[in-house]
């Protein structure tokens, strides 16, 4: 049993690494990997029930409790990566399927891994875990709307079909978690531990099909996307940080915004774009490179945050040690 949980505890902290070894193995062998593009909305809808399952009623308490860093939170989130990837789309004069792409993914809510990731650069999780639930419970408005205000400079949008995919794919198996959670809490805590393995496992094989989907058109587009993406999202991380930084939150808050704020939920953007979007398959292509390029920079902004933390911290130990003499 414990060997089983730290499998599932490697597999959940090396998600970035299982992404990019999956991705090549579909890419080299599409065959193998494209028929998962058919149930890209189950795989994810089974990522956000686990993710549901992970919740409990006192979690909500944050909500009450901080309802200003909440709100400055979701905030950030919602202007900030929609509007920067309006605006790359425009400046890099993208076609059509990778402007909606791009836009898909920056009206998107936050991605479950940044709680991970804050975890790691000795954030405010809390605040990362409120903001990634609140954010996804507004999704099916916030979404839609965004990306039908943002999207239609390319393509016709439908608002109302879009709201009921993201209530279908995110709300429904979210609340379905929660609901089950607080039903059988016991049997629920018994394998709590297995949840990330299945999230793992779900997000891997949706990026894998999308990939083994678009292995030839990735070579002809895949350098432009994968510019595009890493500019949106370092984008995300230094606006989201120097914003909250700006309003003079404490550094962990301004460590869990930045990253909330950067990281998003890739995988909505992914099955979004194959469910109302199928006229346009490189739709899906942003939110693909997404998901493995914001686990490596996440990862990799964590280590300088806490790297900043852990200095700070020595030299306030210091002055304090000096005074005392």
């Amino acid at each position: 049993m414990n060997q089983i949980k730290k499998l599932c505890s490697f597999l959940s902290s090396n998600i970035a690494v299982f992404i990019i070894i999956f991705s090549v193995i579909a890419f080299f062998y599409p065959k193998g990997f494209s028929w998962a593009t058919n149930y890209t909305t189950i795989f994810l809808g089974v990522a956000m029930f686990g993710m549901g399952l992970t919740i409990k009623a006192e979690d909500f308490k944050i909500v009450f409790m901080r309802p200003k860093d909440l709100f400055i939170g979701c905030l950030l989130q919602y202007t900030i990566m929609p509007l920067a990837a309006f605006a790359l789309a425009k400046i890099f004069h993208l076609p059509t399927d990778l402007a909606l792409g791009v836009i898909l993914v920056g009206c998107c809510p936050g991605g479950t891994a940044s709680n991970v990731i804050t975890y790691i650069a000795g954030g405010d999780v809390p605040l990362s875990v409120g903001m990634t639930m609140v954010s996804t419970i507004l999704a099916p408005i916030c979404t839609p709307f965004l990306v039908y205000l943002l999207g239609g400079s390319w393509v016709e949008v439908s608002l109302a079909a879009m709201m009921l995919s993201v209530v279908k794919v995110v709300l429904v198996p979210v609340l379905g978690g929660i609901l089950l959670y607080h039903i059988f809490p016991k049997q629920v805590d018994a394998i709590r531990d297995f949840l990330p393995m299945v999230s793992v496992i779900s997000i891997v094989m949706i990026i894998s099909g999308i990939v083994g989907s678009n292995a030839e058109k990735i070579i002809t587009c895949g350098a432009l996307v994968m510019i595009v993406v890493a500019i949106h999202n370092g984008i995300g991380l230094a606006l989201g940080t120097f914003a909250a930084k700006l309003l003079k939150l404490e550094e962990p808050k301004v460590t869990a915004i930045g990253i909330e704020v950067g990281m998003q939920n890739s995988g909505l953007a992914i099955s979004l774009a194959a469910a109302n979007f199928a006229a346009n398959p490189l739709a899906t292509l942003p939110g693909a490179i997404f998901s493995v390029w914001h686990n490596i920079s996440g990862t990799l902004y964590a280590g300088l945050r806490n790297r900043k933390q852990t200095v700070k911290a020595e030299q306030t130990g210091a002055e304090t040690a000096t005074e005392a003499v």
